[in-house]
């Protein structure tokens, strides 16, 4: 059992190293957990089963950190993957005490200076709660597996099984530490004869309401998808309104449409997918005159417990449909109340709904200008890398160009996907892996539960984007109109499919509990994080090696 004492020490250390995303902190806290590994026994006489592997393709040459435990019980291949991230956000929102942001022995003091709500100042009295950025998301998470691999370092006669330890950057960037990691986790099992039965990640929990005193365990993940829409209009002068179509008036239709609908939700075994929200509304109209705006631009956060690629596409495209014939409805409703007002004849405006995907405009272009479609967008592409755009508009910039070159000069909506994409994991208990992972957590709980005074609750999706999500990947038709309806597939971004696909584990998340999260009042508690949780995740982790 992984000491309380060493949790605690290690969660401290952790948050001591300023590990924001994006910076070399990521490196230094990779190399001193490194450095504690080596020192343990078990990797003093098994060097090589500890690494520190470079992220493919990074500019800062961030470092995933890899240690194996080969149990000497048997001669079991099953395997559990340990997961946790190691870089935060930053620290600018502790303003004036930043420079005690990730130091937990100054920082209770130092908020002091703060005007804190009261739920803070309770827990700041009550001395059961360690306050710092990082220490709740996820150096606590991250010290709990570095003790745990300790522990069981210490008795690897008694262990019946594998144990992998992987500490990540960049989770709270784009995931290029865990993009990197399935390869180099595919890797070991192929020299090692491993079989990954499951993934643990200790990733942070947190109450789900106010008041909420529960606490949960996720056998599963929410998935991402970020859908754009790409709006053509007709412009023209205002004082001849209804001769266009507004741009602005059909974006914000699908926004209307689209925005927090909750029909677009997943409601999977009684919980429900938060509905899609918009990230970014704008016209793209560059200076000021008369004419109306001809474009515009809106994309969503779409989170999905079961819905695929293609599924959510068939969903948006039946939303943009629906959204651009309620604006025919208004003009013409409008139009012809302005003509029977102003005395002059009512002819129907000639707009009809047109709603395309990315694949349906590049087929349509295709069949217009046949193989040079292609080696002009190759060109293309290579100017807009060099102008090093944010990937969103990147991706933009290609349909407009796409759009450009098409005949069809009507009003249009094209929907495309851009960068990231997290794929959902949901456990349902239909293989024998899945099945060991539920009876497994659900064991793990029970036992704990008789001997703590704690609620718990075993849910089906951990409700916070992570790591988790690229430890498996949909079938190969969803990924196939994911891929074909992202214009910057293969040049700005991709995922290793072939990698996740070998790795394909399910995933729980048996996090520390505590509040506030990427607030400069982040904390952690104490009890539950530092003496239930590394019960549970050990609990777990040897159940799911059993037989």
């Amino acid at each position: 059992m992984p000491e309380k004492e060493l949790i605690l020490k290690l969660a401290v250390e952790l948050t001591r190293i300023k590990s924001i995303v994006g910076t070399k902190g990521e490196i230094e806290i990779a190399q001193m957990i490194y450095d504690f590994f080596k020192t343990l026994g078990y990797f003093v006489n098994h060097p090589d089963y500890l690494m520190l592997s470079d992220l493919k393709g990074d500019k800062l040459n961030r470092k995933n950190v890899i240690a194996l435990l080969k149990g000497e019980k048997g001669s079991s291949r099953k395997t559990v993957i340990l997961l946790g991230h190691i870089d935060t956000v930053g620290v600018d929102d502790y303003g004036s005490i930043k420079e005690y942001a990730t130091c937990p022995e100054r920082l209770k003091s130092a908020l002091k200076m703060k005007e804190l709500d009261e739920d803070t100042v309770k827990d700041m009295e009550s001395g059961e709660w360690l306050f710092g950025r990082g220490i709740f998301d996820m150096k606590t998470g991250v010290a709990i597996n570095m003790a745990l691999v300790k522990a069981l370092s210490e008795k690897i006669d008694e262990l019946e099984g594998n144990v992998v330890f992987l500490a990540v950057p960049d989770e709270e960037g784009n995931s290029r530490g865990m993009l990197s990691a399935v390869e180099d986790l595919v890797r070991l099992a192929e020299i090692h004869g491993l079989e990954y039965v499951a993934a643990v990640d200790t990733d942070y929990m947190a109450p789900r309401f106010p008041g909420d005193d529960k606490k949960y365990i996720y056998v599963g993940t929410v998935g991402k998808i970020l859908p754009c829409f790409y709006i053509y209009g007709k412009e023209t002068h205002v004082g001849q309104a209804f001769e266009g179509l507004d741009a602005n008036l059909l974006a914000s239709e699908i926004l209307r449409e689209v925005d927090l609908a909750f029909d677009l939700s997943d409601v999977v075994e009684n919980e429900a997918s938060m509905p899609p929200i918009s990230l970014s509304q704008r016209d793209l109209k560059s200076e000021y005159s008369v004419q109306t705006v001809n474009e515009a631009y809106l994309y969503f956060n779409y989170s999905t417990h079961c819905s695929k690629p293609d599924e959510v596409l068939a969903k948006l495209k039946a939303k943009a449909e629906k959204a651009f014939e309620n604006v025919l409805k208004k003009l013409n409703d409008n139009y012809s109340r302005y003509c029977q007002a102003a005395g002059i004849p009512y002819r129907e405006p000639p707009w009809k709904v047109q709603v395309l995907t990315f694949k349906e405009l590049y087929d349509a272009v295709k069949a217009e200008m046949g193989e040079k479609i292609d080696e002009h967008l190759k060109e293309f592409k290579k100017k807009l890398l060099k102008e090093k755009l944010d990937d969103r508009i990147y991706s933009l910039q290609v349909v407009r160009e796409l759009v450009r070159l098409w005949s069809n000069k009507n009003p249009a909506v094209i929907l495309f996907f851009a960068p990231p994409y997290y794929p959902h994991i949901y456990v349902r208990g239909e293989n024998e892996k899945e099945k060991k992972l539920l009876s497994a957590v659900n064991s793990a709980v029970a036992e704990v539960s008789a001997r703590f005074p704690y609620k718990f609750e075993v849910r089906k999706f951990y409700p916070y984007i992570s790591d988790l999500s690229f430890c498996s990947i949909p079938e190969e038709k969803a990924i196939e109109i994911l891929v074909s309806n992202m214009p910057g597939w293969g040049e700005i971004y991709s995922l290793p499919f072939e990698f996740i696909r070998k790795l394909d584990v399910p995933v729980v998340n048996i996090g520390p509990y505590g509040k506030d999260a990427h607030k400069f009042t982040e904390r952690v508690n104490i009890p539950y994080s530092f003496e239930v949780v590394p019960e549970i995740v050990e609990k777990t982790v040897r159940l799911l090696l059993e037989g």
